[in-house]
């Protein structure tokens, strides 16, 4: 079984055990996360379609930990005209573990 779910304005297609990383959340590690929309159920045979939500579906998780990402560096640069400038930031993420998926 697996789904496809919303969080944070980004879309994850999850199964049971899936550890996905998203956009900083606002919970402690170990809480309880219950806020993903279900767009989209599949088990097996068995397809549900959201309009745009399926509804009475449920997806369970648990927030693992909260980590940085990767840098990311923007170089901006204009040739002969004595311009350039180094920016950088690392994104704030939260780890996010499935655990179950109920229709």
């Amino acid at each position: 079984m697996f789904a496809l779910i919303r969080v944070g304005g980004k879309q994850f297609r999850v199964q049971d055990g899936t550890e996905l990383v998203v956009d900083r959340l606002a919970f402690d590690e170990g809480a309880a996360f219950d806020g993903a929309q279900v767009l989209f159920i599949s088990d097996g045979d068995n397809i549900q379609i959201g309009t745009p939500l399926v509804e009475g579906a449920k997806v369970d998780a648990t927030v693992v930990r909260h980590t940085m990402g990767k840098k990311i560096r923007v170089f901006k640069y204009k040739a002969k005209k004595n311009y350039r400038r180094r920016i950088g930031s690392r994104p704030h993420q939260t780890l996010l573990r499935i655990n179950s998926i109920s229709a």
